[in-house]
């Protein structure tokens, strides 16, 4: 443990030192920029807005955590009543569930007032939903005081919600891949749980070896679904020198040679027994519950596993794997809080929930009652912050360290985006878990999913 420890305050040491001298990007500030259109609440001012989170759509960790936010976000503002609620849908994962949600309450002209929506959904958000623009409401110098404080948002996070050089929305919650890795089943597998592995070669022999020796599953990579979205498939695809979209997001790439790859690899892993087939929701319950050795994995999932751990077996956490010696690239999972209101009084609740919701005191429930990385990483070293609970916490290593070379999720393009990224990830899933060609099957995918690229 001490070994863990001293590694955990490396990586804490080397990530925060980078955001400090700009080594994670930079945000400009436009003097000239808009300033506020929206009026101030007054003292007695009464206003109602509706809050749609898919994090309510999750039981245990993540409602509680949210519901005692809105508790004390309440007392400092009784004036302003909230009501939370999750996405309308059945998906397994209410993420999924997000855009449809909003679209068909706009049908009915009752959209919420704020809404939580994944980085992926970007451009439509934006273009379709019309997400106001906070510059335009706040104004440009405000939004960019609430990115600022005693413990301002690492840099790259801060422009993640950015479209055309205006902020639209606050960056919330987000992880970078992470594997965690049962230690006490590497122990009865024979392997050493403080040498994890590093590579994707790596994985594959102590996935086999955990199989083999524990009758347990030996991985499971939460990226390969269409219900895990495509945050960490664009990360392993870019881990291995490759793009599901080229840069100037006009041309589908995700058949080319470093995405065959990592399919491929994947294949192999359930084709020799090393990981089971399972759905998302199997996946991550099967490892909280001891019975997989290895997972990667967002920290918004790591509440679940310490819970699922204590008292039973050892858990830990490790780097994504990267493709032998390619550096890994890393992309984010999670969410920005957008408002979606015409009215301008809801449209002011709305800006003082969001700036609740992303202040220091949320950052330090959410990081403790979720595992989701604290935007504001000073609140890591602060010891009225999270510094205690990072020093017990090493289970946050890796991800503060990815943040390093950290790269955005890539929204695609146009009104047809999610079928495009779901037409790309049913195929990625037929190759990893029903056999299919890897090639060819990619390559069929991608030739449907230019026809519903929008005109260059």
């Amino acid at each position: 443990m001490k070994r863990i420890t001293a590694i955990a305050a490396l990586a804490l040491t080397t990530a925060l030192t980078l955001s400090a001298c700009g080594g994670l990007g930079s945000t400009t500030e436009d003097s000239a920029g808009p300033t506020a259109t929206i009026p101030e609440l007054g003292a007695d001012q009464k206003v109602s807005i509706v809050f749609e989170s898919y994090n309510y759509g999750l039981a245990g960790a993540w409602t509680d955590t949210f519901d005692a936010l809105l508790t004390e976000f309440r007392a400092k503002h009784p004036n302003i009543t909230v009501t939370a609620q999750k996405p309308q849908g059945n998906s397994p994962n209410p993420a999924t569930d997000t855009i449809s949600s909003i679209q068909n309450q706009m049908v009915a002209g009752t959209p919420p007032d704020v809404a939580q929506l994944g980085f992926s959904d970007l451009d439509f958000t934006v273009n379709q939903l019309q997400a106001k623009s906070l510059d335009g409401l706040v104004g440009k110098t405000e939004v960019q005081r609430n990115f600022d404080g005693t413990h301002p948002f690492a840099p790259r996070a801060r422009t993640l919600a950015d479209w055309n050089g205006a902020t639209y929305g606050v960056p919330f919650v987000f992880s970078t891949p992470v594997l965690y890795f049962n230690a006490s089943l590497f122990t009865e597998a024979g392997l050493d749980p403080a040498d994890p592995p590093s590579t994707w070669q790596q994985v594959a022999q102590a996935a086999s070896a955990i199989a083999q020796k524990t009758g347990k599953g030996g991985v499971y990579i939460d990226c390969l679904t269409k219900t895990a979205k495509d945050w960490c498939f664009q990360s392993m695809v870019r881990s291995n020198g490759g793009r599901v979209i080229s840069e100037d997001r006009h041309t589908l790439t995700y058949a080319d040679d470093a995405s065959v790859e990592v399919v491929g690899m994947a294949q192999d892993l359930v084709r020799t027994g090393a990981m089971p087939t399972l759905n998302q929701k199997q996946g991550y319950e099967a490892f909280g519950r001891g019975e997989i050795g290895m997972i990667l994995e967002t920290s918004a999932i790591q509440g679940t596993f310490v819970k699922g751990a204590e008292g039973k077996w050892d858990l830990r956490s490790a780097p994504m794997p990267s493709f032998g010696a390619k550096t890994t690239v890393p992309t984010n999972s999670g969410a920005s809080l957008y408002i979606l209101s015409n009215d301008p009084a809801k449209q002011r609740a709305s800006w003082e929930l969001i700036r609740f919701l992303t202040s220091e005191q949320a950052y330090v429930k959410i990081s403790q009652g979720i595992g989701y990385l604290p935007l504001r990483t000073g609140l890591l070293t602060d010891p009225n912050g999270l510094q205690e609970w990072s020093r017990r916490n090493p289970l946050l290593a890796p991800n503060v360290a990815q943040l390093a070379n950290m790269e955005p999720w890539i929204s695609m393009p146009g009104t047809n985006y999610l079928q495009i990224r779901d037409g790309m990830m049913d195929a990625v899933e037929a190759v990893v878990f029903q056999g299919k060609d890897p090639k060819s099957t990619l390559t069929a995918a991608q030739d449907q999913g230019r026809k519903l690229l929008p005109a260059a």
